[in-house]
């Protein structure tokens, strides 16, 4: 079992933990940013981590893991590696959650939602409502980080976070970083200053 401290020293070593002005994509600004990918390139760090999602998501029997492209495509391999299952990804056509590239789903199959981060859910709620539009269960919902510190909830499902960070955020229209002019980061993308 991996302990909160054992987590926290890798997310540590990998500089996981960025400061500035990020939007996240939520849509939302905050000063703190966890950028999963600095642990996930590290390919023991991201077994050891998903192995421990698995772990827990175990008795559910899931023999499907799909997550979100791009967060979740990484967590949703080493996770589904840990149980025996397939990964599969779903990625965003004109803001929904879609299966390409050949990927389908049946009735009998029990899936297990993962992300690298939730802030809001909504990410995992499209992929979660995706996967119910094709008739197969949803198992549960999982994720390495909480950046909500505890507020997201999934009505009816099991949701399980290795982590939870609860880091203020901001809208747009009334955040004071923005009102500061400090550049803004959109993780994931290139860098580019914005006003």
């Amino acid at each position: 079992m991996l302990t909160r401290d054992q987590l926290l020293e890798i997310f540590r070593k990998s500089n996981a933990l960025q400061r500035g002005h990020f939007e996240l994509s939520s849509g939302l600004h905050s000063g703190h940013y966890f950028q999963c990918a600095q642990v996930m390139q590290h390919t023991d760090q991201s077994a050891t981590i998903c192995r421990e999602l698995a772990r827990r998501f175990r008795r559910a029997r899931p023999n499907i893991v799909i997550g979100p492209s791009v967060g979740g495509i990484l967590v949703a391999y080493e996770t589904a590696r840990a149980l025996g299952a397939r990964a599969l990804y779903a990625e965003r056509v004109d803001a929904e959650m879609q299966l390409r590239r050949g990927f389908s789903l049946t009735k009998k199959d029990r899936v297990l939602v993962v992300e690298d981060a939730i802030t809001t859910g909504e990410s995992a709620r499209k992929v979660a409502e995706l996967v119910e539009g094709f008739d197969a269960k949803v198992v549960g919902i999982g994720t390495i980080v909480d950046r909500s510190g505890g507020k997201v909830k999934f009505a009816g499902r099991r949701y399980v976070r290795l982590f939870s960070l609860a880091f203020e955020t901001f809208n747009p229209d009334d955040c004071p970083l923005c009102s500061e002019q400090v550049p803004l980061t959109r993780p994931g993308r290139p860098r580019k200053a914005m006003l």
